[in-house]
């Protein structure tokens, strides 16, 4: 066991020498640490075990030196055989150097002599580089004064710079530079005063000149909107092109750059002249001179304050916007108008030409918002002005002008929109305007109509008539000449004018953008307005006018007969002219029909009013004696003179519908009839005679007679006599003294006398009454006078009680 240990102890012993042997010295530490840490006294034994191992290293360090000592001694041998010849080496150079020093001595002096004449030469090259550098800064500042001299400011800023940064600093050490330096900032100073004192007299001058440029603009565009209109009335299919008018020699979306020095005008592009014109076209830089504006640019640029000269740009234009915007004072007149448009048009043209001709000076966004007060204040000026404008005339020529308008700035990329939206308020103040013009002359037209059927003596005549007015009867055209058309002259004079209403109309619409559609819709709602209000309202005055009588009344029944058949004929010629078809879903249908069929009704009333007005003038002629003893066996004056105007008014209605000519004639009848009975029954008089009853009832058959002799064709059997049933049962009832009958048979539907009431029978037999002696109506009967008055009193007695048995069941 000991044995087993003592070998273990040796192996481990050897592993840890070897370690050490191995290991970076730094490292060391922890193996020496085991020694310690394993059996006691095995460090001894460890040590014991080192020592042989250093012994064994030194002898193996002997072996070594042995071997190389002799190399080491031969070296040394050699090296003192070196010595011997370094010291003869030493004595020779030394020999050398003596006598290269004693050589060299000559060669330094001349030498130095060199260098003294080389360090002259450098001084005067220095003094030339010196004055070299000085001469091209003396003549940069005297070229800088002839600059000023000669205004030339732009070109002064640059040789300042070019001072400031390449010349003067390369003498900046020299007291003259410094003064030159101290001056260039007053020198600036003055340049920026002059070119703002240029750059407001460029203001003043394009104030003045902008009514130039706009007329010219405008006259550009007018005459490209008259090349395009004949373009496309050759060509259906070119559409609608901006306008190519040009300012500068450009088109608006074409821009020229720059100019690169000031004073040269922008080269402007060759364009081809239009045939019509003779006279050379005017751009701005022909009326003012852009040039101290760039300039100013520019030098407020290189100066570092474009910042404050855009402000200043900007603030004046804007102030200038204002007076331009300023309503002129003779806004009632067209050149007003033209003028007034002119000077915006200038003014934003040149905006557009300074925008895309400077870099930055003027943007989009002011501009657009410059634009768009301009808009603000423009359609409030033109929507108040236009507003007292009462010729449709000017307010059309004014429409002219804001279309031209808004299309020369549409051109420069202006927005217009509110222009046009403006055109459409304006254009219902045009069709006001027109509806009240033509309302004159609808009156004037109906003023001077005789309102008789217009005769046509040759063909030539029938035809000048029916090219006017859209007539066609058959039977008519087989009559020979001479012949009449049922209709009065104001007919077709009155079409004529409905169509040139349309023109009239279809002028404002014109050129404001809009589709067919849009135009046929605002030609039918124009024209419903005058039909419904402008032509009725003249209609409805004509037929209440006191002096118009029953033939004209019934002419006028018949031209709007004519005019409704007609209006089939205007919506085909509104369909031509916009080429819309009337079965469009969103097509307005014009409104003709319900306004002649209105003013026909009234114009039918106002015949039976005046017919019954001239019955009551007659009736008022009335002169009947009522206490006459027995009649004049013929009918009374008045009413045979009635019958007759009667009988010749209802000839002159032969041209009118059947139902009119037949309602009037029975509502003549029965206020006759009516008129009769409450004559008969008029509470003022008193006392009626039989021979007056046997007059009156002559007179009403003369009214039976005109009634069963058809004065108007249609009536079917009697259905015009019963008109006077009333008055004829009453007068038999007097007349017979039937008063049995009428007393037995009241009530029943089958009685001879239905139709006369008690109460009027009551009446009429109280007037008849035998209450003073100048009553004759019973002068026949006085042998039995006594009975007779009881007879009398018994019949008013039972017609009382009839009375009141009515008024208690009522």
């Amino acid at each position: 066991m000991a044995d087993n240990e003592s070998v273990e102890c040796i192996t481990e012993h050897e592993r840890i020498l070897q370690e050490i042997e191995s290991t970076d010295t730094a490292c060391v530490g922890p193996t020496l640490r085991s020694v310690y840490d394993d059996q006691p006294n095995a460090h001894k034994r460890f040590m014991e075990k080192l020592e042989v191992r250093i012994r064994n290293h030194d002898r193996e360090i002997e072996k070594m030196c042995n071997f190389h000592h002799q190399g080491f001694v031969d070296a040394i041998t050699e090296l003192l055989k070196v010595r011997a010849d370094a010291e003869k080496l030493m004595g020779q150079v030394t020999d050398t150097n003596r006598r290269l020093q004693d050589a060299g001595r000559e060669v330094t002096a001349q030498t130095e002599e060199v260098i003294r004449c080389r360090i002259q030469q450098r001084n005067m090259t220095t003094t030339v580089e010196r004055l070299q550098l000085c001469i091209p800064v003396l003549e940069m500042y005297s070229k800088l004064k002839e600059q000023l001299e000669s205004k030339r400011y732009y070109a002064a800023l640059k040789t300042m710079e070019q001072l400031e940064k390449v010349y003067i600093p390369r003498v900046s050490r020299y007291r003259f530079c410094q003064i030159m330096a101290e001056n260039l900032p007053k020198l600036r100073e003055d340049i920026k005063d002059i070119s703002m004192s240029d750059l407001k007299d460029f203001l003043e001058s394009i104030r003045k000149h902008s009514d130039k440029i706009g007329e010219t603009a405008m006259k550009q565009a007018q005459q490209h909107r008259t090349f395009n209109s004949v373009v496309q009335k050759h060509d259906s299919g070119m559409g609608y092109t901006k306008p190519v008018y040009s300012l500068n020699g450009r088109t608006p979306t074409q821009h020229n750059g720059l100019a690169a020095e000031e004073g040269i005008d922008q080269p402007e592009e060759e364009g081809v002249e239009e045939d019509q014109s003779e006279e050379e076209v005017l751009t701005a830089q022909d009326l003012v001179d852009f040039s101290p504006v760039y300039r100013c640019l520019h030098i407020y640029t290189v100066l570092g304050d474009r910042e404050t000269f855009e402000n200043y740009y900007r603030k004046q234009r804007k102030k200038q916007a204002r007076l331009v915007l300023q309503p002129q004072s003779n806004m009632e007149t067209v050149e007003g108008y033209r003028r007034y448009f002119n000077q915006i048009v200038g003014f934003f043209l040149v905006e557009d030409h300074v925008l895309h001709s400077t870099q930055g000076l003027l943007t989009r966004a002011f501009t657009d918002e410059l634009w768009n007060m301009a808009l603000s204040k423009i359609t409030a000026v033109l929507r108040t002005h236009s507003s007292y404008c009462s010729d449709p005339d000017l307010v059309l020529q004014l429409k002219n002008l804001i279309v031209i308008f808004a299309d020369t700035l549409q051109g420069y990329g202006y927005p217009v929109n509110r222009l046009f939206d403006l055109l459409f308020e304006i254009r219902d103040q045009y069709n006001e305007t027109l509806l009240k013009k033509w309302a004159l002359v609808f009156r004037e037209i109906f003023e001077l109509d005789n309102y008789s059927p217009i005769p046509v003596e040759t063909e030539e005549e029938y035809k000048s008539v029916v090219s006017r007015f859209p007539f066609h009867d058959a039977e008519i055209e087989k009559q020979d000449f001479p012949k009449k058309l049922p209709m009065s002259q104001s007919v077709p004079q009155i079409y004529v004018q409905v169509k040139e209403f349309i023109y009239a109309s279809l002028k404002f619409s014109e050129s404001l953008h809009r589709s067919w559609t849009e135009i046929d819709d605002m030609l039918r709602k124009s024209t419903n307005l005058l039909l419904t209000r402008t032509l009725s309202g003249c209609l409805q005055n004509l037929i209440k006018k006191p002096h118009i009588g029953l033939t004209e009344l019934v002419q006028i029944i018949i031209n709007t007969t004519h005019l409704e058949q007609a209006c089939k004929y205007l919506e085909d010629f509104i369909t031509n002219i916009t080429n819309v078809s009337p079965e469009t879903v969103h097509t307005t249908r014009l409104y003709g029909l319900s306004t002649f069929k209105d003013a026909r009704h009234a114009a039918e009333g106002e015949i039976y009013t005046k017919l019954n007005q001239k019955i009551d003038e007659f009736i008022q002629l009335a002169d009947y004696d009522w206490g006459m003893p027995e009649s004049d066996g013929q009918a009374s004056g008045y009413l045979m003179d009635l019958i007759n105007f009667l009988r010749s008014t209802f000839q002159v209605f032969t041209h009118l519908p059947g139902k009119v000519a037949q309602t009037a004639c029975m509502s003549a009848c029965k206020h006759l009839s009516t008129s009769l009975m409450q004559m008969l029954l008029d509470s003022e008089l008193k006392q009626i005679s039989m021979g007056a009853v046997q007059q009156f009832n002559l007179d009403v058959i003369q009214c039976e007679l005109f009634a069963s002799s058809e004065p108007v064709p249609g009536f079917q059997g009697d259905t015009l006599q019963l008109a006077f049933i009333d008055l004829r049962q009453l007068l038999d009832l007097f007349m017979v003294w039937d008063w049995s009958t009428y007393l037995a048979d009241y009530g029943q539907p089958t009685s001879k006398y239905l139709r006369v009431n008690p109460s009027t029978a009551l009446a009429l037999l109280e007037k008849m009454k035998d209450t003073s002696k100048k009553n004759t109506i019973f002068s026949q009967f006085r042998k039995n006078d006594r009975d007779k008055q009881k007879l009398i009193e018994t019949v008013v007695k039972q017609l009382r009680s009839l009375v009141n048995g009515m008024s208690q069941h009522s």
